[in-house]
């Protein structure tokens, strides 16, 4: 411990936002410019070095980190980012987009504000590519060997660099245009900037991994003849399947899932259009959906000029303190947050039918109603208690003239072909099935992420794309690995049952 007492002595602080009335004005990534490296310091001194670390227990990725945590607090930059790069190949991701775990999980948060790990992880990532601690490891000698992998989220990108490091030659197939997966066009850009992205892009094809954009797996390439070009492949597609709202109206013109509208708002953002033809400029705007792409949703509608905007949540508001019965420490539990965006919202009063930032908790969607012309122009709720029954005398309608279901994913696109093509088994939920060894039914193949795993966080997604890599690496040389495999197929996060 570099100050066995900074636990005592220094209070946590967080890295500050922008001032909402600027941010909102602008796609920038909504923390203070240059305000985050003064705080790390002392707040990397807050840590206790516990004898049993518990955020390592939380963290799927095995994130070492006390010892980072230590090397920051004694200014030695290049060892920490040695240290948070051995477990985590995309820190600058997981430092702004995960919720933490690690923090729910920390000793400290047993009855103090937990170390700010997710800043302090955020401040190593970018440090190192400022002074040049993160340069392209390629590997020294090539295997032979030939991967593909097909998806270019957090997963495919992780298992790609993993496999490339190892000396096999990877390429990683993309269907949309560029890389990144939904941290391209699902993840604002105020929440994460895509010169973070770019960035780490750069340094794999430095590394030798090859990218295939505008190549959908099932439909532009056949899957079976992939297969068979090379020696294994990797499957990494998400879980693009988006769940439905079966309810009367649901026909009606302007209801949308909100990955039909995050990804152009994105495209505006990359120069590809200059408005989004879904925009939220001037309209009334109900988000169907109460978890971070609903309110990812928010944000965007809210810079996009929105006339209101609501968010629904079925599920009643959280308490601001951890119920010590049904999640104790060190599980993730369920509180009321304040996001970036619920917090712009609240500020501009978007939503003068909801709370005051923007969500009406308890909220379940009847039945839309729209104008002569099939125009959707009113969401019908009711208030429900909390076994999800209605509270009668509770309905009421609020304005809406664009709707957008953040409901989450079931699993991967059954329609494109791959599935198929492939003879792959699905399991009963409809995720790709696999065993132990993250190997699917068709030898060769192996599967992770979110097609496999089911929606999730994005930290299990990289350590899904770290494990699934050293299963590959054994497969291809028919012996011990050298990759580290944090989690199997199998592991789940911390729960009280």
């Amino acid at each position: 411990m570099a100050d066995p007492k900074g636990f005592l002595t220094t209070p946590r602080r967080e890295w500050p936002r922008r001032p909402v009335e600027e941010r909102v004005r602008d796609w920038d990534e909504v923390y203070v410019p240059g305000a985050l490296l003064p705080l790390i310091g002392p707040q990397a001194d807050r840590c206790m070095d516990c004898g049993v670390p518990f955020c390592h227990e939380a963290c799927p990725l095995g994130n070492l980190i006390p010892e980072w945590n230590d090397l920051v607090s004694r200014d030695d930059w290049r060892a920490a980012a040695e240290r948070l790069h051995a477990t985590n190949n995309f820190p600058e991701f997981t430092g702004r987009l995960c919720p933490a775990p690690c923090e729910a999980g920390c000793v400290l948060a047993i009855n103090q504000p937990a170390v700010t790990i997710k800043n302090v992880e955020c401040a190593i990532a970018d440090r190192a590519f400022e002074e040049g601690f993160a340069p392209p490891a390629p590997p020294e000698r090539l295997s032979g060997r030939t991967v593909a992998v097909i998806g270019s989220g957090p997963t495919g990108l992780a298992a790609a660099q993993q496999l490339t490091r190892a000396g096999h030659t990877v390429a990683v197939y993309e269907r949309d245009d560029r890389i990144g997966g939904l941290m391209r066009y699902g993840i604002p850009e105020f929440k994460m900037e895509k010169r973070h992205l770019e960035r780490r892009i750069g340094q794999m094809r430095a590394e030798g991994t090859k990218f295939r954009t505008g190549t959908a797996v099932g439909r532009d390439v056949d899957a079976a003849a992939l297969r068979h070009r090379y020696d294994a492949v990797v499957i990494a597609t998400g879980a693009t399947a988006w769940r439905e709202l079966p309810v009367p109206g649901r026909e009606l013109t302007g209801i949308h899932q909100a990955m039909e509208y995050l990804p152009l708002a994105n495209r505006v953002c990359q120069g590809d259009l200059e408005v989004s033809p879904l925009s939220a400029a001037g309209r009334h705007v109900v988000i169907v959906g109460g978890g971070d792409t609903g309110a990812d949703c928010l944000g965007t509608a809210v810079r996009e000029g929105a006339a209101s905007v609501t968010q629904l949540d079925i599920y009643g508001r959280p308490g601001t303190k951890r119920d010590e019965d049904a999640e104790p420490w060190p599980t993730y539990p369920r509180l009321y947050r304040l996001s970036a965006a619920h917090e712009e919202a609240g500020e501009l009063g978007t939503a003068p039918s909801a709370d005051a930032d923007a969500r009406l908790f308890a909220a379940s969607t009847l039945r839309f109603s729209g104008d002569a012309d099939g125009r959707v122009r009113w969401l019908h709720l009711v208030e429900v208690d909390a076994e999800r029954r209605a509270v009668p005398g509770s309905e009421r309608a609020l304005p809406a003239d664009l709707v957008l279901l953040a409901l989450g994913f079931s699993g991967p696109d059954r329609e494109d072909g791959l599935i198929a093509q492939l003879g792959l088994e699905l399991e009963p939920r409809g995720t790709l099935a696999r065993d132990a060894g993250f190997a699917t039914n068709v030898p060769g193949v192996f599967a992770a992420g979110d097609a496999a795993r089911g929606q999730s966080l994005i930290v299990w997604a990289i350590a899904e794309g770290r494990a699934v890599a050293a299963a590959v690496d054994r497969h291809l040389t028919g012996g011990a690995s050298r990759l580290p495999a944090p989690i199997g197929p199998y592991d789940r996060p911390m729960t009280a049952r």
